[in-house]
């Protein structure tokens, strides 16, 4: 599984499953075994994300900042509460963030309108170029990694790990932070509630995930293989 959800969020969701296998996460920024120890981590630089937090703060949008896959703010307002319940997890206020912050982090984000996000991201992107990864995953989370880093860039390292290629590797996705997966995928999945640039950039695009497309998809697979 590769996500944008932290280590410990994640975990929660694949364990009723008991699936066992190593999970990308924090939108490749970390990759883990299933157990939680990390096996791989890009975080953002410390004065680069300075810089960034900086930046969100002025324009208006107080970051999640996620260190050592904890989630700390310097204020809890509804948007993270609400963010701290749909992940299930802790949330720490820690006052001014700037002043806090004393090790690199593994990624931000900012939480708000889409629309007013849209617009964020457009003006932060070329004042980060080639410096920060900076994209949407759903419309009202705008995400901030390292320059680099994407779910691809932590597939690739899991498919060295592990021993597969890109040509054996079958993506879905449908946000705007899937992109770079479904590029770097042999055959790339859009579902059909996907963003307009992810259906654009996939090889096929399978019903919604209100129809289960994606299960729809492997388990066809899987029958043509019997």
């Amino acid at each position: 599984m590769a996500t944008g959800r932290m280590v410990q969020s994640l975990r929660r969701v694949i364990a009723p499953a008991g699936l066992g296998e190593p999970i990308v996460c924090y939108q490749g920024a970390v990759v883990a075994e299933a157990d939680g120890s990390f096996l791989l981590h890009r975080p953002i630089e410390l004065e680069l994300a300075r810089e960034a937090i900086l930046a969100v703060v002025e324009a208006g949008f107080p970051p999640n900042v996620y260190v050592d896959d904890e989630l700390y703010v310097d204020r809890v307002t509804s948007e993270s509460g609400r963010y701290a319940t749909f992940q299930e997890i802790e949330i720490h206020a820690v006052g001014d963030l700037l002043a806090w912050l004393a090790k690199a982090p593994t990624k931000l984000v900012c939480i708000g309108d889409p629309d007013e996000l849209e617009e964020l991201g457009a003006r932060l992107r070329p004042r980060f170029e080639g410096r920060l990864w900076i994209s949407k995953s759903l419309p009202f989370f705008l995400e901030f990694a390292a320059e680099g880093v994407s779910k691809a860039s932590g597939l690739a390292f899991l498919a060295g790990r592990l021993g597969f290629s890109s040509r054996q590797t079958l993506a879905f996705g449908d946000g705007e932070n899937d992109l770079e997966l479904l590029e770097w995928a042999g055959y790339g999945v859009a579902v059909g509630n996907a963003d307009a640039r992810v259906k654009a950039a996939a090889d096929w695009v399978c019903p919604p995930v209100s129809q289960e497309g994606v299960a729809s998809v492997i388990e066809a697979l899987l029958d043509s293989r019997r």
